[in-house]
């Protein structure tokens, strides 16, 4: 038989000798590394292995053409001309989710479940003359389906005449609990951090706030639930499984780490984590395939594309947290056409990328090795349970995969065995190309997994990673080497309403600060940011419709950004004209909750009118900030 160092590697490996060991020599098997810090529960360990899942954000919103509904809306208006659950379901996993986490309850209090703790519910809406369960009905699809099934419950209730005070604390945890009874397995329990505010409350119609940690004793309510359903991850308050990642753009940041400190959360620190904190609180990344939450005809332009959904994955899931990736049912309750095509091709994208791995075949060596059932092949063998790792006090060693030829990849996934914590502050990415050594990446943190995308294909003789800084020897489970597929385009359509004003063809002709055309470019992730206005001075654009049109009111859509000094505009003025001369009052007022909900507003003209023009008058941010941000503006012909 012929040695060469590639067999004889191998064979060191399979007999679970070290390079360098000596043959013949006994040795026990050693024991397994101490973990490090923080680590994950058990449920938290399934739920980092799910990567990206769908929020379904369907109920009374998407018949009001709202984001939060005041409370009190007639259930009458639930309606869904054609619900298909399967369908949902069906969208979801064209574009490669694992699961769905259902808006059993929004913020107005409307129930998708026939419960009989109050009449704000499905029970009473036409929807099959009172006999529909939505949450029931999803529930057995995502069975049919094989996938993951979760809730989002909103602990705010706009409806509920008792909200803010113990009587609806007593209501809320009784939901909980015929939610965590119904409906089978539940992979997460999701808790919406918008609570307290005006609303209907039986009739009140008031202000009410809260102290949300101590009235809804987040401790026992999330006890509540793992009671019921111990293997359901609960997000988001202190004490919760999960964390919110800061921001709704579904951006993670680099480094996020899943650690955070024992205290209620802080935005500052949400979105990078805090290394080696104290407990494992990891971040989901949470974004809607469309500006806003629940589907509204105006926005069936603005869906993100295959190629933006790409980014969004390179930007939460390849740095280690699972992306929640909202698609909004429509008002026959299915996913639009459009929305489907899209996540097909992004899905297709995803499943050819990594659908092989191009380090298989490759012979794994390392600077260092503790021994058998440890050794660095265990990066190779698909199984996240398994991992190389070294003796302890070795915190920067390197391992080598020496590559069969002609394997070009652009795309590297590293994973670390969580169940040890994270171990892993800083490492580098070597490939060895045509005999030269070249560092292909520098990152902090690996954590759940890390997917380094380069900027083209490379056909590398070896690959190397280098831990160059660490709390304890690494526990790597995964080198991982694929070459990415690129998603097919899918053209971008006009509103499904006729009612929507196009803004193809509109143009700016007087602003208060540069860059305003990129409120009409249908783009909300492109803002127009401008010093907030002053009293006395204003901020202003005048829009020029290009030609006269029947108008009923605008649309205004803020930043869906965290952005620290900027904020969405407090209220407004709108005036219209049909020549730019001479101006008619459209409407006046507040912005409720916008700057919370950061929703796009649907404001209504005092009567409808024809309009070539539109101007807009904001004198005030929403809150204290330096800027004012806006993302765009749009029109339509009926009241909303």
């Amino acid at each position: 038989m012929t040695l060469d160092r590639r067999s004889l590697i191998a064979t060191g490996i399979a007999t679970g000798l070290a390079v360098g060991a000596t043959p013949g020599r006994t040795t026990g098997r050693p024991a397994a590394p101490k973990p490090w810090g923080a680590t994950p529960s058990d449920r938290q360990w399934r739920w980092h292995q799910r990567e990206r899942y769908a929020f379904i954000h369907f109920s009374m919103n998407t018949f009001t053409d709202k984001e939060w509904g005041y409370g009190d809306e007639d259930p009458k208006r639930f309606d869904p001309t054609d619900f298909s659950a399967d369908q949902i379901v069906a969208a979801a996993r064209a574009g490669g989710l694992t699961g769905l986490i259902l808006t059993a309850k929004h913020h107005d209090g409307f129930c998708l479940w026939p419960t009989l703790l109050t009449e704000h519910c499905v029970r009473n809406s036409p929807y099959k003359g009172g006999k529909g369960d939505i949450v029931g009905e999803v529930a057995a699809a995502c069975r049919r389906a094989g996938m993951a099934f979760g809730i989002y419950l909103s602990p705010w209730d706009r409806n509920h005449a008792e909200y803010g005070r113990p009587a609806y604390v007593d209501y809320f945890r009784k939901q909980i609990v015929e939610l965590c009874t119904r409906y089978g397995a539940l992979f997460e329990f999701w808790f919406d951090g918008a609570n307290g505010g005006d609303g209907y409350y039986g009739g009140a119609r008031e202000t009410r706030t809260i102290d949300a940690p101590k009235y809804y004793n987040w401790p026992e309510t999330i006890a509540l639930v793992h009671r019921h359903q111990p293997l359901a991850c609960t997000f988001d308050p202190l004490g919760a499984d999960i964390r919110w990642v800061g921001n709704e753009d579904g951006v993670a940041g680099d480094p996020c780490w899943p650690t955070m400190p024992d205290h209620p959360y802080v935005q500052a620190e949400g979105n990078s984590g805090v290394r080696g904190a104290a407990l494992w609180w990891p971040a989901e990344t949470n974004t809607s395939i469309r500006p806003g939450w629940f589907y509204h005809a105006d926005e069936d332009s603005k869906v993100k594309s295959p190629r933006r959904l790409i980014q969004l994955f390179d930007e939460s899931v390849a740095r280690g947290t699972n992306l929640n990736l909202n698609l909004p049912p429509d008002r026959r309750g299915r996913i639009a056409d459009h929305d489907v095509a899209v996540l097909k091709s992004f899905g297709d994208a995803i499943r050819a990328s990594f659908a092989t791995d191009l380090a298989q075949g490759a012979v794994a060596s390392a600077s260092a090795n503790r021994g058998a059932g440890f050794e660095p092949a265990r990066v190779l063998d698909r199984d996240r349970a398994s991992y190389w790792t070294v003796p302890d006090g070795v915190t920067t060693p390197s391992l080598t995969l020496d590559l069969p030829p002609g394997r070009m990849f652009d795309l590297i996934r590293i994973r670390e065995h969580l169940p040890l914590g994270c171990r892993v502050t800083r490492f580098a990415v070597d490939a060895q190309v045509e005999g030269a050594w070249r560092t292909l990446a520098t990152h902090e943190c690996i954590s759940a997994q890390r997917i380094i995308r380069l900027p083209a294909p490379i056909a590398a003789r070896r690959v190397r990673l280098r831990i160059l800084d660490a709390t304890a020897g690494p526990a790597i489970s995964e080198v991982a080497l694929f070459r990415s597929v690129a998603p097919v385009p899918v053209a971008p359509i006009v509103s499904s309403d006729p009612t929507i004003l196009s803004t193809a063809g509109w143009r700016i002709v007087a602003a208060s600060a540069p860059d305003a055309e990129k409120l009409l470019d249908n783009d909300a992730a492109t803002i127009w940011i401008l010093p907030a206005p002053t009293p006395g001075h204003p901020a202003s654009v005048t829009v020029d419709m290009g030609a006269v049109h029947p108008m009923a009111g605008f649309s205004l859509t803020p930043s869906r950004h965290v952005m620290n000094g900027a904020a969405p505009p407090r209220g407004f003025v709108a005036e219209t004209s049909t020549d730019g001369r001479v101006w008619q009052p459209g409407a006046s007022g507040e912005l409720s909750n916008i700057a919370y909900a950061l929703s796009t507003q649907r404001l209504n003209f005092d009567s409808p009118r024809p309009a070539r023009y539109l101007r807009l008058g904001f004198a005030q941010t929403a809150v204290p900030a330096d800027r004012l941000a806006i993302a765009g503006i749009g029109g339509f012909t009926q009241r909303r």
